[in-house]
């Protein structure tokens, strides 16, 4: 759903872009309230992650495609405000190095893929997670729901901006029901794939699940007819929390990289559902170029590289490298952000007693 230069008109795309820079202002102050030193670096994955799954574009319908958008992978994984971190900093790499998505449209994708998408995804979820079980099953399954129900709200947005700053005459209610239902398409399978991740992460590191925090009840026993918590069981010789997440770090680089580099040359080439919108109904009468068109790995392949399976898979390869470092860049300095932050609140003087004798 990365809208190009020209679909929308300069005052709503700067409306936007005001209220895609205040949204990350936002989540980078509360970012640092959901990461800490384990976290930081998964953050950084799972943007690589999304990158890499944004590639895979899967047919919906006839001549039709669809790819993760990745606000509820990410929000349930690392958390709402990271999530849109992590959803920023993939478009903002996709729109600079991979002329994909409109440079004067990046407030306009950001809104709609990574602020609507987390919002809506994890609202949804924590509603689900408190009236369901409290097990990892319910955690799989709220993802699910969450996953499906944020695509077609992004659909949604994007029709509503549309419906303000469009560049062409065009039936808002046509556009509206042709987005909603291909995205409701689209949207079963990045539910799919969101459940799937996350159930695969919860399998063996429930602890590194942001929306699976707090999840478990204390063990209650029945005594005299009532309820009572159990006695705390001994604790473990090495609690969960304090492995290192290491081998999941690796384990989703490599699965990133292998996605990227290899199975996106089979992705489908059908143009995704709102290009398809657009051409349907004349939304791209005044679609612009790329402004950086002509950069080295624009349209995901590598410049003067001619085998296309080659080229792609370098791109590929190459865009997950530096979204993975720019991520956790940016996430570690989120993360010294907080920890500064707390030594000077250890250190200052009110928090200082001394004794005179």
């Amino acid at each position: 759903m990365h809208v190009p230069d020209g679909f929308i008109d300069a005052p709503t795309s700067v409306a936007t872009g005001v209220i895609a820079a205040g949204a990350v202002a936002v989540s980078l102050r509360g970012a640092r309230r959901e990461l800490d030193e384990r976290t930081a670096p998964l953050a950084g994955l799972v943007a690589a992650f999304v990158f890499a799954v944004q590639m895979l574009n899967f047919p919906v319908a006839a001549g039709t495609s669809g790819h993760l958008l990745g606000g509820a992978l990410a929000a349930i994984l690392v958390g709402p405000y990271t999530g849109v971190l992590c959803v920023s900093v993939v478009l903002l790499m996709q729109g600079i190095l991979f002329a994909d998505g409109g440079l004067t449209a990046l407030g306009v994708n950001i809104t709609n893929m990574a602020i609507v998408t987390t919002v809506v995804a994890y609202a949804l979820f924590r509603g689900l997670v408190k009236v369901l079980p409290r097990t990892r099953r319910t955690v799989t399954v709220a993802s699910f729901v969450a996953a499906l129900v944020s695509v077609p709200a992004s659909a949604l947005a994007f029709t509503a901006m549309y419906a303000v700053g469009g560049t062409t005459d065009v039936s808002i209610g046509k556009v509206a029901t042709a987005m909603v239902g291909v995205h409701l398409l689209i949207g079963l399978g990045e539910a799919v794939i969101t459940a799937l991740t996350v159930g695969a992460v919860i399998a063996v590191r429930p602890d590194l699940v942001y929306g699976a925090r707090g999840l478990t009840r204390r063990l209650k026993l029945r005594v005299h007819g009532e309820l009572v918590d159990a006695p705390a069981a001994e604790p473990e010789p090495v609690a969960v929390a304090a492995r290192s997440p290491r081998r999941v770090w690796i384990a989703g680089l490599v699965t990133s990289l292998v996605l990227a580099g290899f199975v996106s040359f089979y992705a489908s080439a059908d143009p995704d559902g709102l290009e398809k919108v657009a051409s349907d109904n004349g939304i791209d009468e005044k679609a612009e170029d790329h402004g950086l068109a002509d950069s080295p790995l624009a349209d995901y392949g590598v410049k003067d590289v001619d085998d296309a399976r080659l080229s792609g898979g370098l791109a590929g390869v190459i865009g997950v490298g530096l979204t993975v470092v720019a991520g956790t860049g940016v996430f570690w300095a989120v993360r010294r952000r907080r920890a500064d932050q707390a030594s000077a609140t250890d250190t200052s003087p009110a928090s200082t007693t001394t004794t005179s004798v």
